[in-house]
Order: C-alpha cells, then structure tokens, then sequence
C-alpha cells in the first residue's frame, strides 16, 4: 500500500458529505451545456497527461491552484486500470508514466510483486477522494476516465491486468481482447472496479465519468462500452441525481447514430467544428476534451478551440505539457520530441477565450453564420465560426486566418456596439457602434493570425 503525504491523508480522513450534493449535470433550459453548482457552465481547461493521482511523485495541489488561478473549471484525469512507461509517445517527463515503484495502483500488490485483481488498494482510494475534494474546493470539475485501450504491447505487459502481472490468472490473452465481452473472468474484475469507484465517488457534486479513452483504437467493443455504462447506471439508482457519464466518439469528427441513452456528454479528440455541428439534434453536451498532437505552437490549439466551442461546443480540454512531476506548477519548458503544447502563454489565451464566451447569455446562443451576407476574402466563409442569440441581439464570430476580414452583415434595425479582439492577448484592436439593417458593412483592422469579433445590440 502506497503512504500519502500527510495533507492529503489528513484531507481523506474527512467524513464523506451528506446529503449528496446535486453533480454537474446537462443545463435544463438548454442541454447543449451545463449546470454546475447552479450556473451555466462551460468547461475549458488546459490540463496535465491525466496521471494527478496515479502518478504519487505528482502533487496535485499546484497544479489544482494554477488551474483555478486560470478561472478553468475542468481537469481530466485517467483511474489508474491504465498507465504509460517512460517514452511512450515521445511525451517528455509525462505525468501518466510514473517511475514503476511510483505509480500507485487501485489494486493491492501480493507479496510476489504482482497484483491482486480481488483485493482494492485504500491508498488509491483515498488520494483519489484527496484529489476530487481539492478539484471541488477550487470550481473544477473532474473527468474520471475509466479505462483506456492498450496502444502498443509494451503498455500491455506493465499492465494489471495482465496475467503475467497478477495473482488471478486473467488476461491471459492478446490485449486487443481486453475491454470486450468474451473473457467474463476479467470483465467481472473490471465491473467490479466500476463499482468501487463509483461507490467512493457518490457524494462528489464535480465529478462525471468517461467510460474509455479513445474506445476506436485497440479493440474496444461497443457491446462492452454499453455494459459498463448499465454497470455505472446501476450502481447509482440509489442516487436522486446521478453522476453525468460521458463517451469518447471519435478523433476530429463523427456523426453519432444510436446513441446509448444514458450517455450526456460525447467527446471528441483533437475535434474539427463539424464534430459538435453535425450532433446538435441529440440535445446533449459535445467535448473536446483531448488535443496535443500537433506541434509546440500555440496557434493549432487556439484556433480549434475557439472553432469548437463557437460551433456548440461545451467542453474544451487541451492536453498540456508543461505539467510535470517537477513543475506541477506547469512552468516546464515544453520542447520536442514531446508532440504537443501548452504553458502559461497559451494558458491565458484559453482563460481569455473562456471569459469572452461567459461575457455573453451563452445558454440563449446556438451556431449561426446566416446573418453573414457576404465574406471577404470569400474563402475564409466556410472558416468563420459564430455563434448568436436567435433574435441576433449578441453574435459572437472567430475567423482562424488573416490578415484581412470583411463582411457584409444582414442584422435588425437597432443600434449596435462592437470589438474586434485579438484571441492571442485578449486586446481590443478596433471598436465602435453602427447601425444595424441588411447589408451592412464591418471592416477588421489588419491582423496577424485569428481575430475575434463581439457584436452586441445597444439599450
């Protein structure tokens, strides 16, 4: 059994709160967001490799306060039935590939070194509590994310639930054949992991659980998805209000057909605009809850979260890298091979970009770019993002290219105020008022890379 440092052991042996707080659950006036301790919430983070409690050389609390310094609201991070080695992806000092003797497991070690599928490890436990009560004493919610497919066989071999790794003879079998429904032995373990975390999580309002990572890469079936689900749905039926379970779709986009219905939130990874566009009809929330893999520069990342979240977007989480074991501050340099970004540069821009949506009635806006008559240069209309109030009283509009922007606008005869914003520092470069009507005419000042526009009609 891993030993906590003494503040978090101190803060595990906290009495569990009662009654069960109301969880971060779908907004009722408008299901495409969410409502988090009475407010309209849209989640942005900009967030360490998932390893906060896995990982017991990582102190969670600096990382925990930059976020909230930050106003971001969301951290992801992976249960521990997954963990990487040093390597892995060629990410740098990666927070979810502890040193062997560091990484702290939900199951307990026999005395042989392997691991006892049967016997749960109180010391996860109560770092996990730990963790989640500082998260929700911050404002930021917690995805809890179940489990993970095994990308290569080298993640596989370090693995629990391997046989070679444990006392209980599963997982004798190709790592392609771990989360389906053909080996009962090891789903029971896996149900009955479920149920623990499930159990130890109930009275948490900021939390919600992802039932898998990235499920369309390394043999994830859906029928076995479906049954974890029915394993959470029931382990809360006791719960007045249950706990929001999320499912990871797809990388850059999908359309979702049958949805399983007692899903809320569907992510995508590293997620084009047509990812939320194309599944608003379902009436649930869409994430993009993973990006990272495109270069150290902030540019790709800011450009696809403003593009996501102005297209009906809900969550956006970005992968960063410059959280470390030695930096959970996450003021590590970020350099390659490691193949994402992140740092406090781009963190400002994802907290401006976080306060610009909350500066509007965002739960009234859905994605609307018919109020657009006409785009100059005409190819960046299909590249615009915009959002707007139905009686086009409040518009919000991203255009991920420059140096020049103009556009025609089709508007209601009322008078209107409005900013163009640069996205890389929050400045205003040009303001003003006009009148509305059809066809008027809206002008960007010159620019480098994005710019964000804010139109808002006048008392």
């Amino acid at each position: 059994m891993s030993s906590l440092p003494l503040s978090l052991a101190l803060m595990a042996l906290l009495p569990p709160a009662a009654p069960q707080a109301r969880p971060i659950s779908l907004h009722p006036e408008n299901p495409h967001y969410f409502e988090f301790r009475g407010e309209p919430t849209i989640l942005v983070t900009s967030g360490e490799h998932y390893g906060a409690v896995l990982n017991l050389d990582f102190d969670f609390l600096p990382y925990l306060d930059e976020l909230q310094t930050r106003g971001f609201n969301q951290t992801r991070t992976f249960s521990g039935t997954y963990y990487e080695v040093p390597g892995s992806f060629k990410i740098q000092h990666n927070t979810l590939a502890p040193k062997p003797e560091r990484y702290q497991s939900p199951w307990v070690k026999a005395e042989d070194g392997r691991y006892d599928l049967d016997r749960f490890d109180p010391g996860y436990f109560d770092r996990l509590r730990a963790f989640v009560s500082a998260a929700g004493e911050r404002g930021i919610v917690v995805e809890y994310v179940l489990f993970c497919p095994f990308y290569n066989d080298d993640l596989w071999a370090v693995n629990p639930m391997n046989a070679r790794n444990n006392v209980n003879g599963v997982g004798d079998f190709d790592r392609t054949e771990a989360y389906t429904l053909d080996h009962p032995e090891l789903l029971e373990k896996q149900l009955a992991f479920v149920r623990r975390a499930v159990r130890e999580l109930r009275e948490f309002d900021n939390v919600y659980f992802e039932v898998c990572n990235e499920p369309y890469f390394g043999g994830v079936t859906g029928e076995w998805q479906d049954r974890i689900i029915a394993e959470i749905v029931e382990a809360e039926s006791d719960l007045e209000h249950p706990h929001l379970i999320a499912r990871n779709i797809a990388n850059e986009k999908a359309e979702i057909t049958d949805p399983n219905p007692a899903v809320s939130l569907f992510n995508f990874h590293y997620a084009a605009p047509e990812a939320a566009l194309a599944n608003l009809d379902l009436n649930k929330a869409l994430g993009d809850d993973e990006t990272g893999f495109d270069g150290n520069d902030d540019r790709p990342y800011r450009t696809e979260a403003w593009r996501f979240l102005l297209s009906g977007g809900a969550l956006f989480g970005h992968l960063d890298y410059s959280f470390t074991p030695d930096h959970e501050d996450g003021s590590a340099p970020i350099e390659t091979p490691t193949p994402g970004g992140g740092g406090p540069t781009f963190r400002g821009q994802l907290a401006f970009l976080k306060r610009f949506l909350e500066s509007f009635d965002f739960l009234r806006m859905s994605p609307e770019k018919g109020f657009l008559s006409s785009v100059e240069p005409a190819g960046m209309a299909d590249e615009l993002a915009a959002m707007a109030v139905p009686d086009l009283r409040a518009i919000a509009l991203y255009a991920p290219e420059g140096p020049r922007l103009s556009l025609g606008l089709d508007l209601p005869a009322l008078p209107y105020r409005f900013e163009w914003i640069d996205p890389r520092t929050g400045a205003v470069l040009a303001s003003g008022e006009f009148e509305g009507g059809d066809g008027v005419s809206l002008d960007a000042p010159e620019y480098d890379e994005d710019i964000a526009l804010g139109i808002e009609a006048r008392e």
